[in-house]
């Protein structure tokens, strides 16, 4: 249930980085560096707990979307922190170009990677309740 902190916080702080550009008022680029790093912080989190999932539950591994949620979210994070990193020292100032470009990409990408996660929990049934198949691969499973 932590997914969706990231994915809230991360597509927000494009919105703020948008809201700043329109409005020139320095509330919003605050606000977007605050986003920005909740969401990693968020992020980080959650992709602890989805490497757990990707790593003991197979159908993750196999399913090709698998592959894409758990290579995917790492760039976004990463693109997350670069523009971050665009704005340090200078927290009141409009964002750049630059900045509101790295956002831009880091939400398509967040786009992405979070359909891909919901294909796996909806269509693949990974982290579903009920699903005696969530564990490893090596682990043998004994019905009296």
């Amino acid at each position: 249930m932590i997914v969706p902190y990231p994915v809230a916080f991360l597509t927000a702080a494009l919105a703020t980085d948008l809201a700043a550009r329109a409005t020139r008022d320095p509330f919003w680029a605050r606000a977007s560096g605050w986003l920005l790093g909740a969401g990693i912080a968020s992020g980080a989190a959650a992709g602890a707990v989805g490497a757990i999932d990707y790593y003991t539950i197979r159908r993750a591994q196999e399913a090709k979307v698998g592959r894409l949620h758990a290579w995917g979210n790492p760039v976004a994070l990463g693109l997350a922190a670069a523009s971050l990193a665009l704005r340090r020292g200078r927290a009141d100032d409009i964002p750049g170009d630059g900045a509101v470009a790295v956002t831009a990409g880091m939400a398509a990408v967040l786009g992405v990677t979070a359909w891909a996660g919901a294909e796996l929990s909806y269509r693949h049934m990974v982290g579903v309740a009920g699903h005696g198949d969530q564990h490893t691969h090596r682990e043998k499973r004994y019905v009296a």
